[in-house]
């Protein structure tokens, strides 16, 4: 099997990435909407991924008998911003000790906290495929004389399976919803304590009340000019988490020109103009929540159009599960509970691979203790 790099996702067709990322499109939604070419190239032609962005995509990619088999979105890394399964720490030390930490490599979805496959292998290529990947990785990563490579949000199989083959496996941890076969969000509310289901309803209420209406927008529903509006909601919402937004303005243009079925957008809007946003992707089980913003402050409108229009939506599409994104400890009074994040790392320095397989043990274990804890503390009513 040849392993080799791509200057670019551009510089494969679509159908042969699109093979062995979603294979079975045909049938339906992919499984996970940002691992699509369409996705991938979109970051890429506007100009979010690439040439000073610090996120040069290099594309791997392993043949075998004539034809591409397996696919990973690899980037060279010149910093560790928009990947939020963070290494900060990591680059601190081995600089401190005389090291250079960047360039790296990275396999992930820039941007973009949300668990799926990354080892991309055509049906019947899943064992041999992955296996091809990881040690092309390695391999580049060694003879380029880099620190480090690193598998972001990749499943809990990939991270078994690089874990088998020398990689160090990391856990962290996020807050999902899943839906346990509601049929309305009167049911979910059934299910959770007496406290917990008035303050929700309350917080409900009083989103609602903020002067307007609130419309979730799919497809063809969605125009040009809803895209202008929501781009004042992220760049509001980038200046002021992160200093400036990942994201350019194209990559929106490039979102409704490919991917507008693959994206729900809530709207918040007061006499017919969006005042708030939230933009969702819709995966063949599983619903993301990505972005929000606003340019008027009202109480609850965030819950509202982050949380529990996505939980409604996920109940009338019999959806899985609905994953809203990093960090946030709000979430579990909302009906999200803790859930396991997988990463995967490979560390060139012998030394340094040691003191970071020690850290990673360790944080294992408190994250084990977290999500058993944060579990206990959840709004849902005991045996519910």
């Amino acid at each position: 099997m040849e392993v080799t790099l791509l200057p670019g996702l551009t510089a494969i067709d679509a159908a042969d990435w699109d093979a062995c990322a979603c294979p079975a499109v045909s049938s339906g939604r992919p499984q996970d909407p940002f691992v699509t070419h369409r996705f991938l190239a979109a970051l890429e032609r506007s100009g979010s991924v690439g040439p000073g962005t610090g996120w040069d995509p290099r594309p791997l990619v392993a043949r075998a008998e004539g034809r591409i088999v397996a696919v990973a979105p690899l980037y060279v890394k010149s910093h560790s911003q928009g990947e939020y399964i963070f290494d900060h720490g990591w680059a601190d030390a081995l600089e401190r000790a005389g090291g250079r930490y960047y360039p790296k490599l990275q396999i992930a979805v820039p941007f973009t906290p949300a668990t799926g496959r990354r080892f991309l292998t055509a049906p019947g290529w899943d064992g041999p495929g992955r296996a091809a990947l990881i040690e092309g990785m390695v391999r580049i990563a060694a003879e380029a004389r880099l620190s480090s490579a690193h598998v972001t949000f990749c499943t809990r199989d990939e991270a078994e399976a690089g874990a088998s083959q020398g990689l160090l496996h990391r856990v962290t941890q996020q807050y999902h919803w899943e839906n346990r076969g509601y049929r309305d969000f009167g049911a979910f509310l059934e299910a959770l304590a007496s406290r917990k289901r008035k303050a929700i309803r309350k917080e409900r209420e009083v989103a609602r009340a903020f002067g307007g209406t609130i419309r979730r927008l799919t497809g063809d529903e969605i125009r040009p000019e809803h895209w202008d509006a929501f781009w004042r909601f992220y760049q509001d919402t980038g200046s002021r988490k992160w200093g400036r937004p990942y994201l350019t303005r194209a990559f929106f243009d490039e979102v409704h020109r490919t991917m507008r079925d693959d994206a729900l957008l809530v709207l918040a809007e007061r006499n017919g103009i969006p005042v708030a946003g939230a933009l969702n992707f819709i995966g063949r089980e599983t619903l993301f929540g990505r972005y929000w913003g606003a340019v008027e402050d009202h109480p609850c409108l965030h819950f509202e159009c982050c949380y529990y229009q996505a939980i409604d939506f996920a109940i009338e599409q019999r959806l899985a599960r609905v994953e809203a994104g990093a960090q946030g400890e709000h979430k579990l009074a909302r009906g999200y509970l803790p859930s396991e994040i997988h990463s995967l790392h490979w560390i060139a320095e012998p030394s340094f691979r040691t003191a970071v397989a020690r850290f990673l043990q360790a944080e294992r274990a408190a994250v084990g203790q977290d999500i058993e804890v944060l579990t206990d503390y959840g709004p849902f009513r005991k045996g519910a």
